[in-house]
């Protein structure tokens, strides 16, 4: 099933989501239904928030990026409950967009590596260093975790050059070619 991707503007989106129980009813389903939306909408990831449901949940597919780098080739994966345990390296500007944002890409400052907790769809623990553009979709999927955005780490400045196309996209005001929700 494709849910529709809530915009910009959504309560849900400023919410911290709450843990997925270890028995939670329909898991497997929820996942599946979750990489089907994040690649009807042509995304790299997607957290549970972005379709309303407010649980720690995100899936990300990093292949597209197997031409730059052959170790993400069939890349992809769930993180459930997860918790980011440490930020490192150098921090480095990235151009990046958002499914709940469409239409806008900024510069966003990430630190280039990052080590993580979390459940795999199986509720196995892992702790896992991630780098370069793999650690990148972690941090945004991982923001949306913690009712953040990436418009939340941009310039003042460039924020307030954004606010009309931020107030379009809150009123449902796009043009996409998956489904969307407004608050």
């Amino acid at each position: 099933m494709i849910y529709p991707v809530f915009l910009y503007g959504s309560p849900i989106l400023r919410k911290v989501a709450s843990d997925v129980p270890e028995a939670f009813p329909g898991l497997d389903e929820l996942i599946d239904n979750m990489f089907e939306t994040m690649y009807h909408s042509e995304g790299l990831g997607l957290a549970a928030p972005q379709i309303g449901i407010s649980l720690r949940i995100f899936v990300i597919d990093a292949s597209p990026f197997a031409e730059d780098d052959p170790s993400l080739k069939d890349f992809r994966k769930v993180f459930i409950n997860p918790r980011i345990l440490s930020y490192e390296g150098e921090i480095k500007k990235y151009n990046e967009g958002c499914l709940s944002i469409p239409d806008i890409r900024e510069d966003v400052d990430r630190e280039e590596k990052i080590l993580i907790r979390y459940c795999d769809q199986n509720f196995q623990y892992s702790e896992e260093y991630f780098d370069g553009v793999v650690a990148r979709i972690i941090q945004h999927e991982y923001d949306h975790l913690e009712g953040r955005l990436f418009t939340d780490l941009i310039s003042p400045l460039k924020k307030r050059l954004l606010k009309r196309k931020l107030t379009s996209i809150s009123k449902g005001q796009v043009d996409v070619k998956y489904r969307v929700k407004k608050q």
